[in-house]
This record gives structure tokens, C-alpha cells and sequence, in this order.
């Protein structure tokens, strides 16, 4: 909240892993369109194995809405808050 950034865990569960299963590959990158954050968190964590990792899933709020152009720096200030108080 310091960073006006909203952040929590997500449930990573085999349900969600079932929308990568893949007829081509060991498994797919992009899973059907529910739960598309934590697919995509359930895909970088076939990656991860034994480390502590974050998926931060900015797809919403990367880019400024309507005729403006450009990013809004999210989740810049979050990840700044999250080094300066580890």
C-alpha cells in the first residue's frame, strides 16, 4: 500500500496447471481464458524449481488508457518499495 501498488499470493493450484497441458510440447505457455495470471504464474513455475520467485502481472495497468500514449510505470514503485525494506 505505500506504493499504491495492490499485491498478493496467488493460488497456484494443479487445476490451473491442467490449461497448460499440451498435444505438441511438455506443456503450453498460454492456458484457456480463466485464471490467465495464474496460468501464467503455474507456467513460470515449471522454471523456478527451489527458488523464490514473483509473478507480477501488469497486463491491466502497463499502459495508459484511451488517446494517451504511453506506460504508467507500474509496478515500478512497488518493486523500489520491496528492495528499500528487505
Amino acid at each position: 500500500e505505500r506504493a499504491d501498488d495492490r499485491a498478493w499470493p496467488m493460488p497456484i493450484g494443479e487445476e490451473y496447471a491442467e490449461q497448460l497441458k499440451s498435444n505438441f510440447t511438455d506443456f503450453a505457455n498460454v492456458g484457456g481464458r480463466e485464471g490467465g495470471a495464474i496460468t501464467a504464474a503455474c507456467f513460470l513455475g515449471k522454471f523456478t524449481e527451489g527458488l523464490r520467485w514473483a509473478h507480477l502481472d501488469i497486463a491491466g495497468t502497463a499502459f495508459l488508457g484511451g488517446s494517451q500514449k504511453g506506460s504508467t510505470g507500474r509496478p515500478v514503485p512497488l518493486l523500489v518499495d520491496y528492495l528499500l525494506n528487505k
